[in-house]
């Protein structure tokens, strides 16, 4: 089995439909799954979430979209700083304003976790587990200078065994690692990414041989058109800038405008 895996789409039309044209191109790819958080910080969470069911893509509920289909008091997001806390809540807040009941009820719907048996469920084999954050919660960040030892835990709290692979987001910046013969990969981000690069990425992820074989893919979308959107709506400016620099914006006054 050869599957797409996306994740951290955060509204962002544009992005998600260059990557979706760019896997419709690649007719070896069995199943596309997303990992969460299809909404915030852009001005398309309802066409974002529609594009998807219409699409027939399955995934599981990032931090965001629990958040937001809840009405929960925040989104469960890191901040680095106040600034970036008071731009967090103002995204936070507009989304829950602007996405429709129906948004709501679909997000709702998500699992925290969607397991594939690529060998079917018949016979032993290989396990590809998804989640957004950890295993545990999706609220938690597993960034690349986590411990093998963290790693392993996570592992033995997902029931992963030599073989499986664990792919997950959250934190907008790929990796990959092996211990143990377990795979953990990080999917990046498709409408957000924090890795300087701004091009919308997703991870090919092969099953079909003995070993798991995983590919990291960027495409480029229209920024511009990403960009505007943002700047047209009441969303703060900043995230557009954002966009453009992958994650490294320069940095701003603490009385910069929230938009």
């Amino acid at each position: 089995m050869r599957y797409v895996l996306i994740s951290d789409i955060h509204a962002n039309l544009p992005a998600l439909r260059s990557v979706l044209d760019d896997i419709a191109a690649r007719p070896e790819i069995d199943a596309t799954y997303h990992l969460g958080d299809l909404v915030g910080y852009a001005p398309w969470p309802n066409e974002t979430v529609a594009l998807l069911e219409e699409s027939r893509i399955e995934g599981i509920a990032g931090n965001y979209d629990s958040a937001t289909a809840t009405d929960y008091k925040h989104c469960g997001c890191k901040y680095e700083d106040p600034h970036q806390a008071e731009l967090a809540h103002v995204s936070y807040e507009w989304t829950r304003r602007h996405c429709t009941a129906e948004t709501k009820r679909l997000l709702g719907r998500l699992p925290f976790r969607i397991d594939l048996r690529p060998n079917g469920g018949h016979q032993l084999g290989h396990a590809v587990i998804l989640v957004h954050g950890t295993p545990t919660l999706n609220t938690l960040y597993w960034t690349e200078d986590r411990s093998d030892t963290f790693c392993l835990n996570m592992a033995e709290k997902a029931g992963a065994k030599a073989g499986d692979v664990i792919c997950f987001g959250h934190t907008h910046k790929p990796w990959q690692r092996e211990i143990e013969g377990i795979h953990f990969v990080n999917t990046g981000s498709v409408g957000r990414p924090k890795d300087g690069d701004p091009r919308a990425g997703y991870v090919l992820l092969d099953m079909s041989e003995e070993k798991p074989a995983v590919e990291f893919v960027r495409v480029a979308y229209d920024l511009e058109e990403a960009m505007g959107g943002i700047l047209r709506s009441e969303l703060p400016d900043e995230f557009a800038e954002y966009l453009k620099t992958g994650g490294k914006p320069a940095p701003v006054e603490a009385d910069a405008n929230v938009g």
